[in-house]
């Protein structure tokens, strides 16, 4: 399935997609109202509810808008490369987490997304209303994937 199809056919089939679909399908993250579903051999992953859908793109567009200057981005909406949508949604959501259980290891994941919401929403009366300042320093700090380099054995010959 070439890459137009594919995400025509994804379109069609996941009508409420789920903001943390990339922290999701890396396992940092998961969520009591995500369900994933494949197509041709790929997984996405879809929201059970449209208002959940609603306050997690809300909740990440005030953390990409707080975060602009830590990640160097533009504060308009530009798709962000996965590298820093990845530090947002999971360095976000640890850090909203260390807000809330600070004993829990920083790098563990993130067992319910909605959970972990309503608890901030609880304790803070809102999403908006978090310390944000506090949350910075854990999407400064999440790095994904460190990439090895490769090492070319073979290539030093000498001839």
């Amino acid at each position: 399935m070439d890459q137009e199809a594919f995400r025509e056919t994804y379109r069609e089939v996941n009508d409420c997609f789920c903001a943390f679909e990339k922290s999701v399908l890396t396992h940092q993250c998961d969520c009591s109202q995500a369900e994933k579903f494949c197509i041709a051999e790929r997984e996405g992953v879809r929201c059970s509810s449209k208002a959940h859908q609603a306050r997690c793109l809300d909740l990440l567009d005030v953390l990409r808008k707080q975060a602009h200057f830590a990640l160097r981005t533009p504060k308009e909406d530009t798709k962000l490369p996965h590298g820093k949508a990845m530090r947002i949604q999971v360095g976000g959501m640890r850090g909203i987490r260390a807000l809330l259980t600070p004993d829990i290891h920083h790098s563990d994941p993130i067992e319910d997304i909605q959970q972990t919401l309503n608890q901030a929403e609880a304790r803070f009366g809102s999403l908006k209303a978090m310390p944000f300042s506090h949350i910075m320093p854990s999407i400064a700090a999440y790095q994904g994937r460190i990439r090895r380099r490769k090492h070319d054995h073979g290539s030093h010959d000498s001839h």
